[in-house]
């Protein structure tokens, strides 16, 4: 249980009268009901508010069912459907509209906004229960005495953008200057402000703001929906009772949230630690034992050696790949780097030595590598297709909702289409994040994305895996690997070191097997 959960359950204890114990010699709540009323008769009689239409009485009857009996048309109804749960003897339900006075917000043009004027409360006023004031707007405009923010007033933001954020409140503790709230807003007056500050950060309250939200597209609290939610109401005194003790038990919660919050980063931290461990004993060769049967990294370059002259002399290559480079250590323990007839020293460039059948290359060695299309509106040549940018590419798969499209002619197809096997590796934002393309239909991609895809068979998730541990240890844009902005040609020099492919398989197996065992 985190923090959250529990103060929600202590905030639904304390409504359902289970926070502290019932003293029989308390008033009931009825009578505070019946005194509400008479001071609502009182105001509207002297018309400083208008009378509730559906100002309404709630009881039970001898056949111990609920009742709910409207005052201005005596109208009696059974609610036993409406009622949420069973509260304390001396306890009542009600209305929230038969205990206090709401109102929606001020509307206000651009025209009225002044550099002094009255403060007008917004949903980014309320932070954590709380008014606060860094970033307001200020109007110089006629504000009704309705929508003037009194002390003890509760401010609620009735509509926002963000389902979230509807329904959050703050008791106003000090009024210094004038103020009102926003359109999006509303306010809740209440003798029983404390009280009912409380029930508004209960589930009860955001269960019946969740019903109502749920019969429109528009993320609100209308005042008609809000004036018909159930409140429990407990005797005067227990109120001061569950005010006192939730005051007291908010800084255990607090402090129970804050190791909590604690925990659970360590155990991600812990997690995300064990991973990078193991990926790198993985790509370090130490996470399964080397099999001399299973023949060496020299033999998979040398096949691929093959299969580029191969496609060279079938014209599907340019005669340039067949410049390779070759890494290799030399006797004086350094590790060096032959391009043609170029040999120079790369010991810096290696991160970590590799068993003796291993060998370091450079991705465009082993890789076939391109980007996608560049996005171009002006032009509208070629066939209208699919295709995803960086952001539908994320390291556990593919976000493909509402893909867009772009015209590719004929000659642009193969090269930018994906197909089931491809590494996909993202250009910017999150540079090296990678993914597999494992669906069994083709896509196309935009130009921030490299598609690899390996001359030979190999293993592509075990280079999945040493992007992700390059990612993680913070290698990326770091002078080991040389990514510094992810070009064509800085993934092309990329540094991977490449096991026999039986060995990437069964390193393949072992990081999924200790990763599910993280999870």
């Amino acid at each position: 249980m985190n923090g959250k959960q529990l103060k929600n359950s202590i905030l639904q204890w304390a409504i359902q009268g289970k926070l502290v114990p019932q003293d029989p010699n308390d008033e009931p709540a009825s009578v505070l009901l019946e005194r509400i009323r008479a001071e609502k008769a009182r105001l509207v009689k002297e018309k400083k508010i208008k009378k509730d239409k559906n100002e309404s009485i709630i009881y039970r009857g001898d056949d111990n069912s609920y009742y709910e009996k409207f005052l201005a048309t005596g109208e009696v109804k059974c609610i036993d459907d409406e009622i949420p749960f069973e509260i304390p003897k001396g306890w009542e339900w009600t209305r929230i509209r038969n205990i206090s006075q709401s109102y929606i917000g001020l509307t206000y043009s651009p025209t009225d906004v002044s550099s002094r004027g009255t403060i007008v409360l917004r949903s980014s006023n309320i932070q954590d229960g709380k008014i606060v004031l860094n970033d307001v707007v200020r109007v110089s405009k006629e504000i009704s005495k309705k929508l003037q923010v009194e002390k003890n007033d509760i401010i609620i933001c009735a509509r926002n953008g963000s389902a979230k954020l509807v329904g959050k409140s703050a008791v106003v503790t000090d009024v210094t200057e004038p103020m009102t709230f926003g359109a999006f807003m509303a306010i809740c007056k209440t003798a029983l402000y404390q009280y009912v500050s409380i029930f508004l950060q209960s589930d009860l309250f955001f269960s019946q703001l969740r019903g109502v939200s749920g019969t429109t597209t528009i993320n609100q609290l209308t005042q008609n929906n809000f004036n018909d939610f159930w409140i429990p109401i407990p005797p005067a005194n227990e109120q001061k009772r569950i005010v006192e003790k939730l005051q007291n038990v908010s800084p255990f919660i607090e402090r129970y949230s804050k190791s909590q919050e604690t925990l659970n980063l360590m155990n991600i931290q812990i997690k995300e630690q064990l991973k990078k461990s193991i990926l790198q004993e993985a790509i370090q060769g130490k996470l399964v034992p080397q099999i001399a049967e299973e023949g060496t990294a020299q033999e998979l370059l040398e096949q691929i050696r093959q299969e580029k002259q191969k496609l060279v002399k079938e014209g599907k290559l340019k005669k340039s790949v067949l410049t390779d480079s070759v890494i290799y250590k030399g006797d004086d323990n350094k590790y060096y780097e032959q391009i043609d007839k170029e040999n120079k020293e790369i010991t810096e460039d290696i991160l970590f030595d590799l068993p003796n059948k291993w060998q370091w290359c450079r991705i465009g060695t082993i890789f076939m590598h391109n980007n996608g299309k560049q996005l171009n509106k002006g032009n509208s040549k070629g066939k209208l297709m699919k295709y995803i940018t960086t952001s539908n590419l994320y390291w556990d798969g593919f976000v493909l909702d509402n893909l867009k499209e772009m015209p590719f002619e004929n000659n642009e197809i193969d090269r930018c289409m994906a197909v089931k096997g491809d590494l996909l590796v993202c250009e910017g934002g999150d540079i090296g994040r990678s993914c597999i393309w494992n669906y069994d239909f083709p896509i196309m991609l935009q130009n921030h994305i490299h598609k690899l895809r390996p001359y030979i068979p190999l293993c592509t998730k075990f280079f999945y895996y040493i992007f992700n541990l390059y990612n993680l240890a913070g290698l990326i844009g770091g002078k080991g690997i040389g990514i510094q902005g992810f070009s064509s040609k800085a993934l092309h020099n990329t540094l991977v070191p490449l096991p026999p492919l039986k060995e990437q398989y069964r390193i393949v197996t072992q990081i999924e097997k200790l990763f599910e065992q993280l999870r």
